[in-house]
């Protein structure tokens, strides 16, 4: 059984010995193993740059939303007379001669993210 498994062996050497040794396959393989591993833009530091890229790019997708949502609220209050009263009596707490603000806090958690 043991010479069976040696002669298997070898028999597999020698077929796959010529395309390890041909000096094309080593510098190949070197070249592969310095890309990888040592060059300055290795794949950990390209994988790690893609990462950080689409964290950014999510960021940048939030920030323009919310960029929009504020230009349609600015023009809200630049050409509607009431909303600018709402928002000042909301953000300010103005109010009109004769009135009583009541102020409730919310109780429950926000679910939100900003």
């Amino acid at each position: 059984m043991l010479i069976l498994r040696q002669s298997i062996s070898m028999t597999f050497f020698k077929k796959v010995a010529p395309y390890i040794f041909n000096r094309y396959f080593v510098v190949s393989l070197g070249f592969v193993i310095w890309m990888l591993f040592f060059d300055q833009r290795d794949f950990f530091q390209q994988k790690e740059r893609r990462t950080e890229l689409n964290k950014l790019e999510a960021a940048k997708n939030y920030y323009q939303k919310e960029i929009e949502q504020t230009k349609g609220q600015l023009n809200n209050l630049q050409n509607n007379p009431a909303a600018i009263e709402k928002y000042a009596r909301e953000r300010y707490l103005l109010r009109r001669d004769g009135e009583e603000v009541y102020l409730f806090e919310d109780t429950m958690p926000s679910t939100e993210k900003k």
